[in-house]
């Protein structure tokens, strides 16, 4: 498969990297000659220096035979007009990110302009993830899939755990069945488990429950999510001002800090029922003034990570309860996770697992293959994928438990969708035609249609 990367900075660089081993023919675009030769030095892609949105670099990057051209400069327009011009070229498939508002509101109808396939919001979804995690201690973190129908809880398991020890078989009877661990990452390394596998403390579990069961999992699995009215955030920017609408819609108490007075003027009179707060100098003293102690939750999502982790151990030191980060940097995210501050954001990780899952859905796609949704887990090392049934299944309507119903070595089914419900399996579930079967695997099975599955 070839593609196209437009823009090397660290979403792009992120790309190249997590392509970098696999089956792709990469060429890398940007106008800044340095960043070409570092990329093309250090792993096996071709580089152009120029603008993606050039009609001449395009070409000579081989837009007119390229499968894919993902854009991802911090101009949005540049972004636009790259993946335009790589589709009257002849490119198969273009994905883009946008930043803006204005262009966000009108995704749908850039779309349509600029022949665009996919696009990633990555502000928005940013905020979104935020508001999923509010009032959550820091050793968990809730992500929705499937259109949020299935939850999957990203738990370290700490000492206290009822599940410490435990062999999942125990671990789900001691929730009613109302869970699946899909992953556990331990000492770096990835396991699919069985029921028999016993969990550890420090394992990093992977858990798939139902949406609108999540309350009564966390509790039983020993976790409390509180009702976090009181929330302090640090920074005034886009993702600040996504987060401000769903929390003034949940009639939460809410107090901006920026450093901008300019920008906290516009926020003040867009939003009169929240309060802001100029924070000049040390956002530090700014927080102590408020009595930031008396937050439920302190979010900082500046675009400086520096700034973010001095709001944030400052918020820890004070014990607020909720903590969440933003953070770009490797380095800074360990940091945090020492303090037991594991909540962290990155618009970067989570631009490049929506473009490398763009790229997935496309590789199946044109493979006219029967997967549908597919996600990244695991710090990467898993695929989550939703499958639909067919009569074409080879083990339709065969119970679980039976013996010809063999799976292969690190694969489990994680949850069937039927009817616009969510079970999660048992010995007795069978798939039936017209299931939506989501399945977890270890990336090394390149798992494709629903019959692979299969031992």
């Amino acid at each position: 498969m070839k593609i196209i990367i437009v823009g090397l900075g660290s979403a792009g660089t992120a790309l190249v990297k997590s392509l970098s081993g696999e089956n792709y023919d990469v060429t890398v675009i940007d106008k800044n000659k340095s960043l070409v030769d570092q990329i093309t030095d250090n792993y096996n892609v071709n580089g152009i220096t120029g603008s993606g949105a050039s009609k001449e670099t395009l070409l000579k990057a081989g837009a007119d035979t390229a499968d894919a051209l993902i854009a991802l400069t911090h101009i949005d327009e540049i972004n636009l007009l790259s993946c335009m011009q790589a589709k009257n070229l002849g490119t198969r498939r273009a994905a883009a990110r946008i930043l803006l508002p204005d262009f966000v509101d009108e995704a749908d109808r850039l779309k349509e302009a600029y022949k665009i396939d996919y696009f990633v919001k990555p502000k928005l979804d940013i905020a979104e993830e935020i508001h999923r995690n509010i009032g959550l201690p820091g050793f968990i973190k809730l992500e929705g899939f499937f259109g949020n129908a299935v939850q999957m809880i990203n738990l370290s398991l700490r000492d206290d755990s009822p599940l410490a020890g435990k062999s999942l078989i125990q671990a789900r009877q001691l929730v009613d069945e109302d869970i699946i661990v899909a992953t556990v990452i331990r000492d770096g390394k990835l396991y699919v488990p069985d029921g028999t596998f016993e969990l550890r403390v420090d394992d990093q579990l992977g858990i798939v429950t139902a949406k609108e069961k999540i309350h009564e999992t966390l509790v039983k699995l020993g976790v409390e999510q509180k009702a976090a009215k009181k929330i302090a955030i640090v920074g005034g920017g886009i993702t600040s001002e996504y987060l401000i609408k769903m929390l003034v819609e949940d009639k939460k108490d809410v107090t901006v800090y920026d450093n901008n007075i300019v920008r906290c003027r516009e926020l003040m009179e867009a939003y009169p029922d929240i309060k802001v707060s100029y924070a000049e100098g040390d956002v530090t003293e700014a927080l102590e003034e408020e009595n930031v102690e008396k937050s439920d939750s302190l979010i900082s999502i500046t675009d400086s990570d520096e700034a973010n982790l001095v709001a944030s151990m400052f918020a820890w030191s004070q014990n607020v309860p909720s903590i969440i980060t933003r953070v770009d940097k490797p380095g800074h995210v360990k940091l945090l996770h020492k303090v037991n501050m594991d909540i962290t954001v990155s618009p970067t990780e989570l631009s490049v697992l929506k473009m490398l899952r763009f790229i997935r859905n496309y590789e199946i796609g044109d493979a006219k293959n029967d997967v549908g949704k597919f996600y990244m887990i695991a710090d990467g090392m898993a695929e989550v994928m939703e499958f639909t049934a067919t009569k074409e299944f080879k083990k339709l309507g065969m119970e679980f438990k039976e013996k010809a119903f063999k799976l292969k070595k690190d694969v489990i089914i994680a949850a069937i969708i039927r009817d616009e419900k969510l079970i999660i399996p048992s010995g007795l579930t069978k798939i039936v035609d017209g299931d939506q079967v989501i399945v977890a695997t270890s990336k090394k099975n390149h798992i494709r249609n629903l019959n692979e599955i299969i031992a």
